[in-house]
């Protein structure tokens, strides 16, 4: 506001300077404008010519959009459609989101947007950016690479195996097969175990990712190997929104699955399919020891594990009489804590879900966890929630949630 009052006071000082300016302006509206620079338009049809060539397979089509002379990226780019060869794409396409031009040289910033079929309802995104020259009249892409903190796509790490499951689809790299398939199996247990316990429509398939090891994995998060060390599985996705479900994705750490029991893999298949089914319920409105223990909660539902099996770090702590004062916040699900605080966190969020399932029934649960991740901001989310559902005020619901904690675990 403060700027348009200053504009107003300058146009009243210059009253005759910007009439003149004025009739300028109108005479110049019939000068000849320049035309516009052509340049996005003919790189987008590049990229659409290119992006047909992938759902053809058509590697000659493919490799024609890249420039001549760049021989390490048209041996790469060959590679990496040889890669996607048992990937069931329904769509592919590229859109140009911004461009540089400097002469016959250019630098584009794209979207790449795919859908896998039977999976996707909606596409994953994957930011790159595009090095492209002119010659002979037309552009070549010269080079192209993720934009700056994007993350590695599976097939950028070597040949994609897929094991179709009934519920599944398992994508994995440096994979035995017979391994990707017992994966197939576990998740689809996992599918009908959360469509048991979760109400709400979701879309009862998953899409797992099975990189060839923990760095890999971390490739492609994008993020340091260090923060998963120990994290079996993850998933990604876009939280809370209308319309088009998002694409999730679950992706396993194989080294630290590896280690895992029958019962621990089907616990960590199923909290992660959990978060792919609750995923438009799931916003900034909704705290971690909500988020992740309701999955644990839905993970462990039916397993018969008690309270001191699923809560092993937590039980240390209270029986050295350190019982939590308050709900595990946000900050005591990062990494950086140390493992053991991070195990508090999880078992902590797992009983404050047990103990709402326990007293106010499952249903009830699911209701509450909807309404809160429905709300537009974090801000008093839990606490209208709570009231609602439970009709507990959050101090209340600390106090019974801090009661239940000591008799499950003293």
């Amino acid at each position: 506001m403060a700027g348009q009052g200053r504009g107003r006071r300058a146009g009243r000082g210059r009253a005759a300077g910007c009439l003149l300016a004025g009739l300028l302006l109108l005479a110049g509206c019939s000068a000849p404008r320049p035309a516009p620079d052509a340049t996005a338009g003919e790189v987008q049809q590049v990229l659409d010519r290119r992006a047909s060539a992938v759902l053809r397979h058509d590697e000659s089509g493919y490799l024609a959009a890249l420039a001549p002379a760049a021989t390490a990226l048209r041996a790469s780019q060959r590679a990496e459609l040889a890669n996607l060869a048992q990937v069931p794409l329904t769509s592919w396409s590229y859109q140009v989101t911004g461009l540089d031009r400097h002469g016959a040289s250019a630098t584009a910033k794209v979207d790449l947007r795919y859908r896998v079929q039977g999976y996707d309802s909606a596409p994953v995104t994957a930011a790159r950016t595009l090095t492209l020259d002119r010659e002979g009249g037309r552009w070549y892409v010269r080079d192209d690479r993720p934009a700056p903190g994007a993350a590695q796509m599976l097939w950028q790490q070597g040949p994609v195996t897929a094991v179709r499951g009934a519920h599944s689809l398992i994508l994995g790299v440096g994979q035995d097969p017979a391994k990707l398939r017992e994966i197939a199996t576990t998740q689809d247990a996992a599918v009908p175990a959360v469509s048991s316990a979760w109400p709400g429509p979701w879309a009862g398939r998953v899409v797992v990712l099975v990189p060839a090891s923990l760095d890999a994995m971390a490739a492609l998060l994008g993020a340091p190997a260090a923060s998963y060390r120990g994290i079996a599985a993850v998933t990604t996705g876009e939280a809370g929104g209308a319309g088009a479900a998002p694409a999730d994705r679950v992706i396993i750490n194989p080294d630290a699955y590896a280690i895992l029991g029958d019962l621990g893999r089907k616990v960590v298949l199923t909290h992660e399919t959990t978060h792919v089914a609750t995923r438009a319920h799931t916003s900034a409105a909704t705290p971690m020891w909500l988020s992740e223990g309701y999955a644990d909660w839905v993970g462990y539902r039916g397993t018969g594990r008690t309270a001191p099996q699923a809560a092993p770090e937590l039980q240390r702590a209270v029986r050295a009489g350190d019982l939590p004062a308050a709900l595990p916040s946000d900050a005591d699900f990062g990494f950086d804590g140390g493992a053991d605080r991070l195990a508090r966190a999880y078992e902590g969020g797992w009983l404050a879900c047990r103990m709402i399932a326990a007293h106010w029934g499952d249903a009830t649960l699911a209701r509450f966890y909807t309404e809160v991740g429905d709300q537009p901001h974090r801000e008093g989310a839990t606490e209208k929630a709570m009231t609602d559902q439970l009709g507990l005020t959050p101090g209340e619901f600390t106090t019974q949630w801090r009661q239940y904690v000591r008799a499950q675990l003293a």
